[in-house]
């Protein structure tokens, strides 16, 4: 009874800047009642609703959900880690699912000559699993519908895209057991990637961008498709073939025999992945036909195909501007909230004075509240404290947000303190920089004698080779990786050893090495001339502790920072990997939905020579033929397999053996999914990657001397991310604005 009070009561109890006197008596949920439980409660709950709002503002989540005490506790326990990881791994094991059950991808070869018999799980297996998926999944729209509210939810396309792909799936479900699996078709198998997306604003907010670049897109795909047919109507009438066994015969016959084989033809060339095979019989005949193909690839590859791209980069630029001014905004909107929240509490409990504020108290008692990690609450505790006991005004309160996005460089722990002058001295070297420089020295000398030694062995044969030298080098390096690990030990203590990463990898790698070498060792004796290690499996001991030390090439990537340029470019990779997350989620589930589709169309087409096959065998095949070529592993027998068929295609070198092949095996409407394929794969999203990668690096580049004074600042304690990198170029929203939408929250109230 008292949660549904506190939620139909306002949340907030005076204006921004007034004394609460404005709002009808009772109505504040977080007014505070001098003495009592009640009191207490309130506060709680006033103390429970900020820490979610300064969570939501840390998240960029919206502010726009249930703020009583149980939708509170809900709402944090739904974004908990524990809960959100849960749901991570439901939706990693529902698609994880489509590589076990059938046809199933757990066989050794992809290749249709060599593969076993599949191992075909039991009906009701992978459907068990699959059940408990989708009952997570109708817990969290449950949850989210909840949170939201009823209002909220029947405007939410997402959210009612969630509830009909659940119910879909369900009835699909119950169809495959009520048929024993025999079902032909899964619908819910095409629905899964649906549940990665749902589950990322930053895929969302992708999949709006390129579907307002469709338009345009559609438009220079017109022209490509016009410009298509008409060099296509062009080939049929040049190469008609007047004499037969000439330049002109040969072209029609392998290349221009009919409409749609002149047609796949250009449209391969248009890739260039057919130049000039698709050329030379007319070329040789006669230099002058040349000038067809060149003007079709300028046409078509060099303008249009890079104005398909430059028009994605239009509709993209600034993309990562317009989402990173979102997100502040949702920052802002959910301090503001927060500010509100603590604001009227302090206006309630100390009506007599004037000021108007927050409470440092107040604050750090619900950041401590606050999901959090240490680093970050430290900063903030210190920040606070700098202000003394005074009110928080509303700017000042924000600003301590900022301390969100830095990311806080612990200090190191202290290191050991010796007596001795002797010992004093040899911590002081080898903490010292240049004794990284010696070791980073060493590793390349390794890298080096590995590298000549397989330069060397290259035409011996395996069991001709004489290992001794190269056994005798890899113990004497690994002894000198075992003696580095130990002084460092000594020199900066082993918190202060392990508080670097570089050197938690080091010594990690240095103690596989160590312990295969070991191995080798007792299994093998010491290197002696003629000694040679036996192969046991896929890989020896000594070949594995060989392919182990090769790792030590990442020491040299430390260098990078200290080359200015360098640094702006790695950082830049660096923020990519960070920041394209959701891209490449995209791409993800543009592949599971491919593969899928073409296990249902080509499952089982491609078979191996011989039983009944009509494919012919290898020395009876074509040239350049997909049997020839000996492609069997690239079919759509398994999910494995269909990933890797259609990165082969996505790549488009060869990738018209593929539309050959599939044309013969099952049909000439095979092609229209391969050039589907390659339209979404290799045109629209590659475009769409480089594009970000395009609009990335440029805002990095131009920032580039403001980040070499950050690395050439010795006191600068805190690297910036991404989002304040494009923070000087971002507007911040104007206060009425964020008062204008706090006042129109569905399940919050400001008096006035």
């Amino acid at each position: 009874m008292a949660d549904s009070r506190a939620e139909s009561e306002p949340l907030l109890s005076r204006a921004r800047g007034g004394s609460g006197r404005d709002c009808l008596e009772g109505s504040a949920a977080c007014r505070s009642v001098r003495g009592g439980p009640g009191a207490r409660s309130r506060r709680d709950l006033c103390f429970d609703q900020a820490a979610v709002f300064i969570e939501d503002a840390i998240q960029y989540r919206s502010i726009n959900h249930r703020m009583d005490a149980r939708s509170v506790w809900l709402y944090r326990l739904y974004y908990s880690n524990t809960c959100q990881w849960i749901l991570s791994f439901t939706i990693f094991l529902i698609l994880f699912l489509a590589f076990i059950e059938t046809p199933s991808s757990l066989t050794s070869t992809a290749d249709v000559r060599y593969r076993s018999a599949p191992w075909d799980p039991p009906c009701g297996l992978t459907e068990s699993v699959e059940v408990l998926c989708l009952l997570v999944f109708v817990a969290d729209v449950s949850v989210k519908s909840y949170l939201v509210g009823w209002a909220q939810f029947r405007m939410n396309l997402w959210l009612l895209a969630y509830l009909a792909v659940l119910v879909v799936s369900l009835m699909d479900w119950i169809v495959s057991l009520s048929l024993v699996c025999q079902e032909p078709l899964r619908i819910r198998r095409l629905l899964r990637p649906f549940f990665l997306m749902q589950n990322s604003s930053m895929m969302k907010k992708t999949l709006k961008c390129i579907r307002s670049s469709l338009p345009e897109m559609a438009s220079v795909l017109l022209l490509l498709g016009v410009h298509l047919c008409v060099f296509t109507m062009f080939g049929m009438l040049l190469f008609t073939g007047k004499e037969q066994g000439d330049g002109q015969d040969r072209e029609r016959l392998m290349y221009f025999r009919n409409l749609p084989e002149a047609l796949t033809s250009l449209l391969v060339l248009l890739t260039t992945a057919n130049n000039p095979d698709v050329m030379t019989p007319a070329y040789s005949k006669n230099r002058a036909y040349a000038i067809f193909f060149i003007v079709f690839t300028l046409i078509g590859s060099l303008f249009l195909m890079n104005l398909l791209t430059a028009i994605i980069y239009n509709q993209f630029r600034g993309y990562l501007m317009k989402s990173f001014q979102t997100s502040l905004f949702r920052r802002r909107l959910g301090a503001r909230a927060a500010y509100e929240v603590l604001s009227s509490m302090t206006a309630e409990g100390e009506a007599h004075r004037q000021e108007v504020g927050v409470r440092p108290q107040d604050f750090l008692q619900v950041l401590q509240k606050v999901q959090l990690d240490s680093s970050h609450k430290q900063a903030i505790v210190e920040k606070v404290h700098s202000y003394g006991g005074d009110l928080l005004p509303a700017d000042e309160f924000q600003k301590l947000f900022n301390e969100f996005d830095k990311r806080v460089i612990k200090e190191p722990p202290p290191r050991p303190e010796y007596l001795s002058p002797f010992l004093k001295s040899a911590q002081f070297v080898f903490s010292h920089r240049y004794f990284d420089y010696l070791g980073n020295l060493i590793a390349l000398g390794n890298l080096l004698s590995i590298s000549v030694f397989l330069v060397v062995d290259a035409d011996v044969l395996p069991e001709d080779r004489d290992d001794f030298i190269l056994g005798i080098l890899n113990c004497v390096f690994i002894l000198y990786y075992l003696l580095e690990l130990l002084l460092k030990v000594f020199a900066l203590g082993l918190p202060g050893y392990l508080a670097y990463s570089r050197n938690v990898f080091d010594g990690l790698l240095t103690a596989v090495l160590l312990v295969l070498e070991i191995s080798t060792l007792a299994v093998y004796r010491f290197p002696h001339p003629g000694w040679k290690p036996e192969m046991l499996g896929l890989l020896s001991l000594w070949d594995m502790a060989r392919l182990v030390n090769m790792l030590v090439v990442f020491r040299f990537l430390r260098t990078i920072p200290s080359v200015k340029l360098m640094a702006v470019v790695a950082s830049t990779v660096l923020d990519l990997i960070r920041n394209m997350r959701a891209f490449g989620g995209i791409l993800v589930v543009v592949y599971y939905v491919f593969a899928i589709m073409g296990i249902n169309l080509f499952r089982g087409v491609i078979m191996a020579p011989g039983n009944g096959s009509l494919a012919p065998h290898n020395s009876s095949a074509p040239c350049g033929s997909f049997e020839q070529l000996e492609y069997w592993a690239n079919n759509f027998d398994d999910f494995a397999a269909a990933l890797i068929t259609l990165w082969n295609v996505m790549v488009v070198n060869n990738w018209q053996v593929f539309l050959d092949a599939y044309r013969r095996y099952s049909g000439p409407w095979s092609k229209i999914y391969f050039v589907l394929w390659w339209l979404v794969s290799s045109v629209i999203s590659v475009s769409l990657f480089l594009a970000l990668i395009l609009e990335n690096f440029l805002h990095k580049w131009d920032r580039r001397s403001h980040l070499q004074s950050l690395a050439g600042d010795p006191d600068t304690t805190c690297q910036r991310s991404v989002e304040l990198l494009f923070r000087d170029v971002l507007e911040e929203p104007a206060e009425e604005e964020l008062m204008e939408k706090l006042s129109h929250h569905p399940h919050l109230q400001l008096c006035r």
